[in-house]
């Protein structure tokens, strides 16, 4: 039986050509550079380092807290 996942598809490569983070215009990743690909409907959206590192870091402290399996207090 096979198991879902919740990290969806991602990888990590250099670019091609240069062009501008999906998370922040101001960040241009130049040909060659490293840089997080994340699998959006038939598409990637990429990302430079120090975005990546933001979002893996945040993503890390999400899982975490739901490894506790531990319901979320609601607002009712």
């Amino acid at each position: 039986m096979a198991t879902k996942s919740l990290i969806v598809s991602t990888m990590v490569d250099r670019a091609k050509k240069a062009h501008n983070c999906q998370a922040n215009s101001k960040h241009r990743i130049e040909r060659g550079d490293i840089r997080l690909g994340v699998r959006k409907d038939r598409g990637w959206d990429r990302y430079c380092v120090a975005c990546a590192q933001s979002m893996i870091e945040r993503g890390l402290l999400r899982l975490e807290e739901l490894s506790k399996l531990e319901p979320e207090e609601s607002e009712d």
